[in-house]
């Protein structure tokens, strides 16, 4: 909601296609916009009256949708094929790799911002038709660079049955990676295929933490190009959708 909020008060965005399932959940109050009178509502409705209370003549379209759900697949495939570019803030893989896969068999360029546990920090990426995927990317920045907190409970749902594997975020270190999000989307939509602001993915530190980060406040730059031997869009893997990736992916680690 933050990266959406700063884009759309933007003129240069006319027209939003939101895809979201959730539910407004009391542990989301602390950190979101929303009061805590809209707990049960969807998340996807709340964000459009949001936007259009700010801005009316913005077109607001709701798909409230799993993204990787099948039954929407063909709406979602449409909205991908007329918009200019793609913003994704999701926090799970799956759906990360399912926008990535989206995006470039539609040609369209895309951003994804990225808090990470505690917010100690956040990276932003940007992707462009032709350059390296999502795979390419956490690929390089796993081998590259540790910046994962070890697994902790969900502090804003004490006595929760399930455990998350990391701690909650402040607002604040939100809202920092988020406008470096909002910015860099900007930027993309403005420039198009001239764009290039001289890397392909933005690490930037918010807090100094013993083996992870030297100092807070920190900037750092990853130029990644994309990689040949990639199982998601290597010069070998020419696929439709990232089922049929996964299986190849699969099919080639039991031939070794």
């Amino acid at each position: 909601m933050p990266v959406l909020d700063m884009l759309c008060r933007d003129p240069r965005i006319t027209r939003l296609t939101l895809i979201e399932p959730d539910v407004y959940k009391p542990h989301n109050v602390h950190r979101h916009l929303f009061p805590a009178s809209a707990v049960g509502q969807p998340k996807a409705a709340l964000a459009a009256n949001w936007l259009r209370e700010r801005r009316p003549e913005l077109m607001v379209d709701i798909l409230q949708t799993d993204l990787c759900d099948p039954v929407a697949a063909g709406a979602i495939e449409d909205a991908a094929r007329q918009c200019d570019i793609g913003v994704c803030a999701a926090d799970n893989e799956p759906a990360k790799l399912h926008w990535d896969a989206l995006m470039r068999r539609s040609g369209k360029p895309w951003t994804l911002g990225e808090v990470l546990s505690g917010g100690i920090g956040g990276f932003v990426h940007w992707f462009a038709p032709g350059g390296p995927c999502y795979g390419c990317v956490a690929s390089h920045l796993k081998r590259s660079v540790e910046v994962d907190k070890p697994a902790a409970p969900d502090y804003s749902q004490p006595g929760g049955a399930v455990h998350e594997t990391t701690i909650p975020a402040s607002k604040a270190a939100i809202a920092v990676i988020a406008a470096l999000h909002a910015q860099i989307s900007l930027q993309l939509l403005e420039q198009g295929n001239t764009y290039d602001p001289g890397f392909c993915s933005l690490l930037f530190s918010l807090d100094k933490v013993p083996g992870i980060f030297e100092e807070a406040f920190r900037p750092i730059r990853f130029r990644i190009a994309r990689s040949p031997n990639c199982l998601v869009c290597g010069s070998q893997t020419t696929v439709a959708n990232l089922d049929a990736a996964l299986e190849q992916a699969l099919a080639r680690v039991s031939g070794e």
